[in-house]
């Protein structure tokens, strides 16, 4: 175990870079996973198990700052769960290469997420039956996206609340990470179940993603995005480069 004690600092930046974006941490901690040689099942099961310690220690940070929409959250957290769960059945299926093509796409979607939120804008909040409806389609397919790839889903779930329901976009941040609380936490259960977590890596990620989703929701306040969105950017890019390398050299 103390090898891997590495893991501690990863899953602190990536509980860090998660907190402020509201798209949790797997977005670091998966492709580096992936990258240095572990399964993608270990990678995403490890990652949820982060995801889940960095949303409680954020959704306590951001109860305080009462940035938390809670019936919203709960709501769309709840609709994610059998999506999740189909989610791990689905990586069990799939071939490292296949994950690493796919993941690559989804990294690139992310780095046109964190420039496009800089626009988004929300409109008066209103959850009518037909925006109901919508949402427990899209948070479905949130989850399959969480569990499958270890990422949280909120890459779905704050665009969701800020264009769709008309949150602002720091509460729509901050209520993201309530509901990532439930998707990593039935994502991970199912992949446990399955066989894919490994306990002692997960441990380690979760250790240092609790402290860095503290962190995080603090600098969240006052912090100017602009410029970590470029450099969280340009590590993504060239991690979704390597990958897409690795899967056409395998």
């Amino acid at each position: 175990m103390f090898e891997n004690l590495w893991l501690i600092p990863l899953g602190f930046v990536a509980g860090v870079v998660g907190s402020i974006i509201g798209l949790g941490g797997g977005i670091i901690v998966v492709p580096v996973l992936t990258i240095l040689g572990f399964s993608h099942t270990v990678a995403a099961s490890s990652s949820l198990f982060a995801a889940f310690s960095n949303s409680i220690a954020s959704s306590v940070s951001y109860a305080k700052q009462k940035r938390i929409e809670y019936k919203l959250g709960l709501k769309l957290g709840l609709m994610s769960i059998p999506g999740t769960i189909l989610g791990a059945f689905i990586s069990s299926e799939a071939t490292p290469s296949m994950f690493k093509i796919l993941f690559g796409v989804v990294m690139i979607a992310s780095c046109l997420y964190l420039f496009i939120k800089r626009n988004m804008e929300s409109k008066s909040a209103n959850m009518t039956k037909k925006m109901l409806v919508i949402s427990s389609g899209i948070s479905f397919f949130a989850g399959i996206l969480s569990s499958f790839f270890g990422i949280g889903g909120g890459i779905v779930f704050v665009p969701l609340m800020i264009l769709g329901i008309g949150l602002s976009v720091k509460h729509a941040t901050a209520t993201s990470q309530l509901i990532l609380m439930f998707s990593s936490a039935s994502g991970m259960i199912a992949h446990s179940l399955l066989g894919h977590a490994d306990f002692s890596y997960a441990l380690l990620l979760g250790i240092g993603a609790f402290g860095g989703g503290l962190v995080g929701a603090k600098l969240s306040v006052d912090l100017k995005e602009n410029s970590i969105r470029i450099l969280i950017c340009a590590v993504i890019l060239a991690a979704a480069i390597k990958l897409f390398i690795d899967a056409i050299e395998s």
